[in-house]
């Protein structure tokens, strides 16, 4: 039941960002010639007035048929429309997604039951960070980090504690904290590290966080900062691979999408909404990034055509982005192998 929950999420991801290409395109009276939800072989086909839906066999990604790389004597073709209007079209995709992982944030935090703030309430017992934390201390930053969740907070402490040796007894922090409507810095605020009976290093977060009851408006606000939050650690993650952090190894593709999706939906809604939250951003973020045949590019090209009021030879875009495509084809069989090797492996 998991693995369906996490097809059936995959799948809602890849159609709302394909609804916001097609819905835009037919606002701009566009012709599309085919809708299409997955990829390989077509299950069910069925033709509308002039546009083709496709549901294929595997669930791994979906199409919006507008003949971007064509040229057309057809006045309702897309590079015979204005260049803002392709502009919004393509934008529109990605757009879309960020705004199902704001409304599914929404969910996230109804689910919750209430709302975790950056305040803090009090201190576990055997607690170090008290020597200069306090409580009714709002936390506004860690380590240079903004803080606007407690998500954030849970991140800047696993973060540093990935950086720590083996044999490190303690961690410590630089904090920026409201304490009586001022702003206090704390430097070298001291936690305390234990060792778990597997070996595994984990530090002791001695402080717990107030709750607040849940209204219209927090929940609005809260779900608006988790957004934010979700789409600032893509960002960072996304500079941490290209510094070498990460590597190739480190990248899921859609087969572990769906694996980690079906592995929070076991543990709570509230860890559903949120993974399905994430990955939405993600797509949206990613989408965007100038890659050749991914709709930063396409909008890349767009922004040159606009500038120098000619557009590019559609033949030299289309072998551009064909070339993206290859190397994202070849990149999507390197992570579906990683995937089934983590799978099967445990890793």
């Amino acid at each position: 039941m998991s693995i369906v929950i996490a097809i059936i999420a995959f799948c809602i991801i890849i159609l709302i960002h394909e609804l916001g290409h097609f819905f835009v395109a037919k606002a701009f009276g566009m012709r599309v010639s085919e809708f299409a939800i997955g990829m390989g072989p077509t299950l069910l086909r069925k033709r509308g007035r002039e546009t083709v839906y496709c549901l294929k066999l595997i669930p791994m990604g979906g199409s919006c048929s507008l003949g971007e790389d064509e040229d057309s004597d057809d006045p309702r073709s897309f590079r015979n429309k204005p260049v803002w209007q392709r502009m919004l079209v393509i934008v529109a995709g990605a757009v879309m997604n960020l705004i199902l992982g704001f409304v599914v944030c929404i969910f996230a935090v109804i689910s919750s039951g209430d709302i975790t703030t950056t305040t803090i309430a009090e201190f576990k017992d055997g607690a170090v960070s008290n020597s200069q934390l306090m409580v009714n201390d709002e936390i506004v930053s860690i380590n240079g980090m903004s803080i606007w969740t407690s998500m954030d907070i849970s991140y800047c402490f696993q973060n540093q504690l990935a950086k720590l040796s083996d044999d490190a007894k303690s961690v410590s922090y630089d904090f920026v904290v409201k304490r009586n409507g001022q702003l206090v810095e704390l430097n070298d605020v001291s936690f305390a590290l234990n060792q778990s009976p597997d070996a595994t290093k984990g530090m002791i977060v001695d402080f717990y966080v107030y709750p607040q009851s849940l209204n219209f408006f927090n929940t609005i606000e809260t779900a608006f900062k988790t957004s934010l939050t979700e789409g600032r650690l893509i960002w960072i993650t996304l500079l941490d691979f290209l510094k070498g952090t990460y590597g190739i190894n480190d990248l899921s593709g859609p087969i572990g999408v769906v694996d980690s999706i079906g592995k929070v939906a076991a543990i709570s809604l509230n860890s559903l909404f949120l993974m399905i939250a994430f990955i939405s951003i993600n797509v949206g973020i990613f989408n965007l990034l100038p890659i050749p045949a991914l709709d930063g590019a396409r909008f890349v090209f767009l922004l040159i055509e606009a500038i120098r009021r000619k557009p590019i030879s559609p033949e030299k875009e289309g072998m551009v982005h064909f070339v993206g495509l290859c190397a994202l084809f070849l990149l999507f069989i390197v992570v579906t192998f990683n995937d089934i090797v983590r799978i099967f492996t445990g890793g």
